[in-house]
């Protein structure tokens, strides 16, 4: 089967040596991913909607003072001082986004229905208009407008409502297409489980992808379900989560309790979210919410605990590095466009399918460095390579055009690829984008490198670009990934820059 088969028909490669990379039935990616993020830039758009009813607010107060002002003849208005305007907006706004995450309004994946939504967002905002006025009867603000604050509130929960609903409809647009599916795993092979299952696959507007079942020991078959779709039993639920980029495991058939316990302890470090059928597990969930997976009701065991802030301003830093870069370097970019098209025969840019985040498959754009044949020539070229392992160098590649190697030297050639950051396939700094051919080789332990977006940059590319240890370049990979911090970027931007000015980026 040809890579390209292989990737975009999620089917496993006949290949026994090494475990196979299961892959999203589709290959269209996500802006963002079934993340954190996507969470924080709900977080913010609910921050928007706050100052656009807040100018709403401003504007019909303007208008009702000026009626009462005409109607008692003193055309009186009084607004807000501003030295403290914004510090009470500021603390209504932090407060709505509080309680709005208290209510589970920024899940990734909507657990209710549209109408229980909008009445938690009109609950959230009402709690956070009190919160509003308790403020200010502590500050002793007598001098803030009533009226204002009232028509802040309103207008508030009216613009959230109206967002909140936009949200909804567009989130299921998106599953339906199956973008920013959360892949699940159900613990069990019973009737229930195959319920289950028909339940995720039959609604993709719950914003799931089915992958298989994982077995109980000594636990029946259900006719229904076929062998092929068990991914192995519970004690493989590490090679499993690795390998099929788990993001969450339903428990649909009782398992021992103290088991259950020892599997939301590896679920913890697997970094995946653990539900169970309601009912289960009573003395673990006493508090915990009832929540519908379909028609079927569960409780949470785990949740992830993910590095919100961190991952935002991450994010943030990705959009207005890449937007900035974009319009900086345009003038270059069209300079560079015009040299590749004099040099050489062939397109000015270079598009390969990339593996991103989580398998995803996305167009990696680059300008052209090598003739336009070269992925043909690179079978004829396999005793060349200086590197080991999957990867694949060669220092004086006869592939590479004269102008090629003056981009390489000063990773000129990468710069279409601030587009890949802008459209959320890519991040500024995150572990190098690997082709198919390469993913098929990998280990297990490999993919744990697969597991946040690539990027630009990263620890390999700025320690040990010109080492030729696959060993090397998976370590630093991994530890990136382990030991990820938004500080830790910026260091390896500040290194990268000096990389790019010496020019030993060839």
């Amino acid at each position: 089967m040809a890579t390209s088969e292989y990737l975009r028909n999620g089917e496993p490669a006949k290949r026994p040596q090494a475990p196979v990379l299961q892959l999203p039935a589709t290959t269209r990616h996500a802006l963002i991913g079934p993340s954190t993020v996507a969470s924080v830039v709900m977080m913010s758009t609910d921050v928007v909607m706050i100052l656009l009813a807040f100018g709403l607010a401003l504007a019909l107060r303007a208008v009702v003072v000026a009626k009462i002002g005409t109607t008692v003849g003193t055309g009186a208005t009084h607004y807000w001082p501003a030295t403290i305007d914004f510090f009470f907006l500021g603390w209504f706004m932090l407060a709505y986004v509080l309680v709005a995450r208290r209510y589970g309004l920024y899940a990734t994946v909507p657990t209710g229905s549209g109408t229980h939504e909008l009445r938690l967002v009109i609950q959230g905002c009402l709690n956070a208009g009190l919160l509003l006025c308790g403020a200010l009867y502590m500050f002793h603000a007598e001098s803030i407008s009533r009226i204002l604050v009232m028509l802040l509130v309103g207008t508030a929960t009216a613009t959230l409502c109206v967002r909140r609903a936009v949200w909804r409809y567009s989130r299921h647009r998106q599953f339906e297409q199956g973008i920013e599916l959360r892949n699940v795993v159900v613990l069990g092979t019973n009737q229930l489980s195959y319920a289950l299952s028909r339940q995720i696959r039959d609604h993709r507007r719950l914003g799931y992808r089915f992958v298989g079942f994982v077995s109980a020991p000594g636990s029946p078959v259900s006719a229904e379900i076929a062998p092929d779709q068990i991914l192995g039993g519970v004690d493989k639920i590490r090679q499993v989560s690795r390998q099929h980029f788990v993001d969450e495991l339903v428990i649909a058939e009782f398992y021992p309790t103290e088991s259950a316990i020892r599997l939301v302890q590896d679920a913890r470090e697997l970094d995946i979210d653990v539900r169970a059928i309601s009912g289960y597990y009573g003395e673990l969930t006493t508090n915990a919410p009832v929540e519908y997976l379909g028609i079927f009701p569960v409780a949470p065991l785990h949740r992830r605990e993910p590095r919100v802030i961190g991952l935002f301003f991450k994010r943030l830093v990705d959009i207005v590095l890449s937007f900035l870069a974009l319009i900086v370097t345009s003038p270059l970019m069209l300079a560079v466009v015009i040299a590749v098209k004099l040099d050489s025969e062939g397109p000015i840019l270079y598009v390969s399918d990339r593996i991103g985040k989580r398998g995803r498959v996305f167009p990696c754009f680059k300008f052209r460095t090598m003739v336009n044949n070269a992925d043909n020539m690179k079978k004829d070229l396999t005793a060349l390579n200086e590197r080991d392992g999957i990867l694949f160098k060669v220092s004086n590649d006869p592939r590479v055009t004269r102008l090629g190697k003056f981009l390489r030297k000063y990773s000129l050639d990468e710069l279409p690829q601030f587009l890949n950051v802008l459209r959320g396939e890519m991040s500024i700094v995150g572990p190098r984008p690997p082709i198919a051919s390469e993913v098929e080789k990998y280990e297990l332990e490999h993919f744990r490198r697969l597991e946040v977006l690539p990027g630009l940059t990263g620890l390999w590319q700025v320690q040990a670009r010109h080492d030729p240890s696959f060993a090397k370049y998976i370590a630093l990979d991994t530890a990136y990934v382990e030991n990820w911090s938004f500080w830790l970027d910026l260091r390896i931007l500040v290194q990268t820059a000096n990389v790019v000015v010496r020019g030993t980026g060839a």
